[in-house]
């Protein structure tokens, strides 16, 4: 499934690493090196094991790398499991952006914001966590369906949809905005130097803190 963020022309494809809307090398790092931005994944209290998720650029950003995800945990299923139970968080590291033009100069493409956070976090937990009664064949319908609410969702988080929890990120704690679903639950807010969002299911958020990654070799062990 490939999700189009509404908040700032990203497409990623779940579980392979994309620059510019293409498959990444055969090194899974290379596209998360190559960012000029720090990656930002859970803090030392997490013991667990951990993983690459994706890095991306959106289709008029070739040449960079504009946001990615780091995974702790379980990896969600990427097909139909009658019965998915994994428990997993991760985090979505998003570059802060000003208005810029597009790489075809054909546009201008909208500054990053906490909001295109929200939006990569809650599309990314809606393509691990599909409802698995559905049939396959309907499954494109309902994701189209509950991205758009994402989006709308995503779009205010100053609304009543969201609340607001503290965590800890560098050891500092920082606000951020929370919703919890029948899926999972979703954040986003603020890091030095980035945005940040998250989404997970079995993980509780409240017990979560983040910094940033001094080793990304950490997310390519077994």
């Amino acid at each position: 499934m490939d999700a189009t963020s509404q908040a700032g022309g990203a497409t990623a494809t779940a579980g392979a690493p994309v620059v510019g809307g293409q498959a990444g090398p055969a090194d899974p790092l290379v596209p998360y090196l190559s960012a000029d931005f720090p990656w930002y994944g859970l803090d030392e209290g997490w013991t667990g094991r951990r993983f690459l998720v994706q890095a991306g650029a959106g289709p008029r950003t070739a040449g960079s790398v504009d946001y990615g995800s780091l995974g702790h945990g379980e990896e969600p299923a990427k097909q139909y499991e009658p019965r998915d139970v994994r428990k997993f968080a991760v985090v979505v590291t998003v570059a802060r952006r000003d208005s810029r033009r597009s790489a075809d100069n054909t546009g201008t493409l909208e500054a990053t914001s906490a909001s295109s956070a929200a939006w990569l976090a809650g599309s990314g937990l809606l393509a691990a966590t599909w409802p698995g009664q559905l049939d396959r064949a309907l499954r494109q319908d309902w994701l189209d369906q509950q991205s758009s609410l994402a989006w709308d969702l995503a779009d205010d988080l100053a609304g009543p949809g969201w609340s607001t929890l503290s965590l800890p990120v560098n050891g500092l704690p920082q606000p951020f905005r929370y919703r919890e679903s029948e899926y999972g639950w979703v954040l986003a807010g603020e890091a030095p130097g980035v945005l940040l969002g998250a989404y997970g299911r079995g993980v509780s958020a409240y017990g979560i803190g983040f910094s940033t990654v001094p080793d990304l070799a950490a997310y390519t062990r077994p």
